[in-house]
């Protein structure tokens, strides 16, 4: 019988969320040296080498008691990458993980809030505070209690001589915008955006330079096929797997996908709600971190074709338009690779 992602009920254990605070796959190997600024866009540039610097910042030893007491006086300074998805800010992201010596932590938006809610605030300040870095991915705050929380928590890091490095589709103090009552918040979003350079990168999506962004499906029978012959594959209904999606909490999506190789949705139809379509959008974003491909069917359609609208116009011009793009952006390039495994 061919596994299904709904049947699956992931309770990963504090040891597993800590042990996860490093990079996906996908970016196991990313190092400066591989990445490949676009010469189109000086601002790639001009990030890795900042990059660089940071990192030898970080490596360069202490000076005497005098600069010591100057530092416990400082908040640490970071860095928060901006720009659009497909640029690479990820890339740079995890090069500066793996430049950096000594203690450091790596993980999305969502893992540092679930390790404070596992934790306790004070306990998950203290965990964190023993490394001497701490790279968060996807910075996004998308309700109040998130903002008063990840700004709260950055403000102590730092205070305690953490360097925050984050990457983000939004400027620091545009967070939370469009989404609720951001400037309710101002002060906190403002007070933990003064801990960060700001570096801006520019560029178009690095996954469209060689193929287009389509989502491509292919037939639910070559798909059913290919599930029952496969190991590690799953098999949902789409309309199964979003009303599984509502009872798993989003940080245990990589919990979810274990030892999977290829997930399979049959009758995928655009989404209305963005309830539905966030939940969708960090699983594509772990999918895509695993490197695990997808094929899926469409709703109503027997033959392959091309997935259109997934998200209502609404929804691309909303307060989420960014996270919407970058999904849309990381389902083509998955379903490209699933279709590539029909041969």
């Amino acid at each position: 019988m061919i596994e299904a992602l709904s049947d699956r009920r992931p309770e990963p254990s504090l040891e597993r969320m800590l042990a996860d605070l490093v990079p996906p796959p996908r970016f196991a190997s990313a190092r400066l040296d591989t990445y490949v600024p676009d010469p189109a866009h000086a601002s790639q540039q001009e990030a890795k080498e900042r990059i660089a610097a940071f990192a030898a910042a970080l490596d360069r030893p202490r000076g005497g008691i005098l600069s010591k007491l100057r530092r416990r006086s400082e908040p640490a300074r970071g860095i928060y990458l901006d720009g659009g998805f497909g640029v690479g800010k990820t890339h740079l992201l995890t090069s500066l993980f793996h430049e950096a010596g000594g203690q450091r932590v790596y993980g999305t938006f969502v893992e540092y809030t679930d390790l404070v809610g596992e934790l306790g605030f004070q306990k998950a300040v203290d965990l964190l505070a023993e490394s001497r870095l701490v790279c968060i991915d996807e910075f996004e705050l998308d309700d109040p209690g998130d903002t008063l929380l990840m700004t709260r928590l950055i403000r102590e890091l730092s205070d305690r001589q953490v360097a925050i490095v984050a990457t983000s589709n939004t400027l620091p103090d545009a967070l939370g915008e469009g989404r609720f009552a951001a400037q309710d918040f101002l002060r906190e979003i403002q007070a933990m955006a003064e801990r960060f350079e700001v570096l801006r990168i520019d560029g178009e999506d690095y996954r469209r330079r060689d193929s287009t962004a389509e989502i491509t499906a292919v037939a639910e029978e070559a798909l059913r096929e290919h599930a029952a012959a496969a190991d590690g594959a799953t098999l949902d209904a789409f309309e199964d797997l979003l009303a599984h999606l509502t009872q798993v909490h989003p940080s245990r999506y990589e919990a979810l996908i274990d030892d999977v190789r290829a997930v399979h949705l049959t009758g995928v139809r655009g989404l209305t709600h963005h309830h539905d379509a966030l939940r969708f959008v960090v699983l594509i974003d772990r999918l895509y971190d695993q490197q695990i491909p997808v094929l899926l069917s469409l709703a109503g359609a027997g033959d392959q074709g091309v997935l259109e609208d997934l998200f209502t116009p609404e929804m691309l011009t909303s307060g989420y338009r960014k996270k919407y793009l970058r999904a849309l952006s990381r389902l083509a390039s998955l379903t490209r690779d699933g279709a590539a495994l029909l041969g």
